[in-house]
Order: structure tokens, then C-alpha cells, then sequence
């Protein structure tokens, strides 16, 4: 099983396919992790397999990842992980594909490293609504309680601070509408509708950027195939050619 450590952190992560890499940050929220594909409306490590070199990974305490925690953890913490993943698999350029919580993660990396992108795939982006905040701070309650099982040390003010800075924000908590609005990595929107992935918050995305492109309807089964083909062919019009 391919496990990427450095320091403290234990990354695990799977490799199908060959081609231009794309890397899936998967759906799940604080417990993202490489199962949840299977359980998305479709599955990047089967529909792509056989046109990219499709990389999935646990993210940091979720599925078989491991890392300290602290106060001082945040969403910058998780980008150091993907770049230093990219780094250990001499990774010089990428597509992303971001599910639920991935899509910040994705919109991160560009920030971080915008030359690493060659285009982005955000399922089902996450965001602030006026009904959602509480939800968010909930589901990472529940994460960081399951973790304080194995790790009575864990301190309660620290994990508030964590919690605080990963959703205590606003829009999709990891970047500002202003990046957004200057970002021009190509991107494809696949549009979220529930209090998790609010449909405003995709719309807003996509109305900000310059380069994005919006899919309203893609996630029912008489369009599932047809969405598929659609992202591939996004990618591979954004796939450099040298």
C-alpha cells in the first residue's frame, strides 16, 4: 500500500491508470477519504482510469492517513499535504478533481500553487449559507471526538480554534471571493444542491471566475453518462500538450 510520510504525517494514496495526472481531493468532509468515490454519483478512479494517471488520497486523520494535530492546524495545513504529495511523485503539473470538501481544497491549491494546475473539477462545492454554519461545526465535532477515542491527550480549545479556522469563514471557508474572481485556472462546476453544498455557492463560483464553467444538471441517472464524458473532455481540452 503506497504511503507518503514526512515528519509526523502518514499519507496513503492510490494510483490508477497512466497519463496526465489528476489528483482527487474525494468527498466526506473532515473523514475525506478514498471510499467515498464509490459512493459519489460517479466514481473518478474507474471513469478516468483509462485516459489519466488518476491519484486518490486519504486525507490527514481520515480513512488510513495519520498526523498530529493542533491549534494551529487549518486549511493551509492540508494544502502543504497535496503539494508535498505531488513533490514525492515528481509531480510537476496537475489536474484536480474536488469533491464536497475538495473543492476548497482545490481552489487552496490554486491559490498556493497556480502554476501545478492546469485545470480543476469541483463536485458538489462546499460553502457558507445562513443555514449551514452549525452543520459544519458538527460534523467536525463528530471527526474530532472519534479521534479523541485513540487520543485522550487531544485538547478541547485546540480542536475549537482548528474548528474555527477551517469553517468558522465565510463563502467556501479556504479561499476569498476576491481570488476567485482572479483566478484563471480553467474550472468545471458540477453543482451542488443541499446545506452542505449550497447551489448558490457553485453559482457564485462560477459567476466570479473567469475562466469557469457551470453544469446545473449532471448528477441524476439519464445524465450521469453524459456528465462523465463531459469532464473528461474538459480535461482533456486543458491537458498541456508537451
Amino acid at each position: 500500500m503506497p504511503t507518503f510520510k514526512r515528519d509526523d504525517v502518514s499519507i496513503y494514496y492510490e494510483e490508477y491508470g497512466s497519463g496526465y495526472p489528476i489528483l482527487l481531493f474525494a468527498p466526506g468532509g473532515m473523514r475525506s477519504s478514498i471510499e467515498f468515490w464509490a459512493k459519489s454519483p460517479f466514481d473518478p478512479t474507474k471513469e478516468l482510469a483509462a485516459t489519466f494517471r488518476v491519484i486518490a488520497m486519504d486525507q490527514r486523520n481520515a480513512g488510513k492517513s495519520s498526523a498530529p494535530i493542533s491549534a494551529a492546524d487549518g486549511w493551509d495545513t492540508y494544502t502543504g499535504d497535496h503539494i508535498a504529495l505531488l513533490d514525492h511523485l515528481r509531480i510537476k503539473q496537475c489536474h484536480l478533481m474536488g469533491g464536497c470538501i475538495g473543492g476548497s481544497y482545490s481552489l487552496g491549491m490554486i491559490k498556493a500553487a497556480p502554476q501545478r494546475v492546469s485545470a480543476a473539477v469541483l463536485q458538489n462545492p462546499i460553502g457558507l449559507s445562513p443555514r449551514n454554519r452549525d452543520l459544519f461545526f458538527a460534523m467536525f465535532d463528530g471527526w474530532a471526538q472519534s479521534l479523541k477515542a485513540d487520543r485522550p491527550k487531544l485538547d478541547d480549545a485546540s480542536l475549537r480554534q482548528f474548528r474555527d479556522r477551517m469553517y468558522g469563514t465565510d463563502f467556501v471557508f479556504n479561499v476569498s471571493r476576491d481570488f476567485v474572481r482572479s483566478c484563471k485556472t480553467p474550472m468545471m462546476i458540477l453543482c451542488g444542491n443541499d446545506d452542505y453544498h449550497p447551489q448558490e455557492t457553485s453559482k457564485e463560483i462560477a459567476a466570479l471566475a473567469s475562466n469557469a464553467e457551470l453544469v446545473e444538471h449532471w448528477k441524476s441517472s439519464d445524465v450521469i453518462g453524459a456528465t462523465v464524458k463531459r469532464v473528461r473532455e474538459f480535461l482533456i481540452s486543458h491537458t498541456p500538450k508537451n
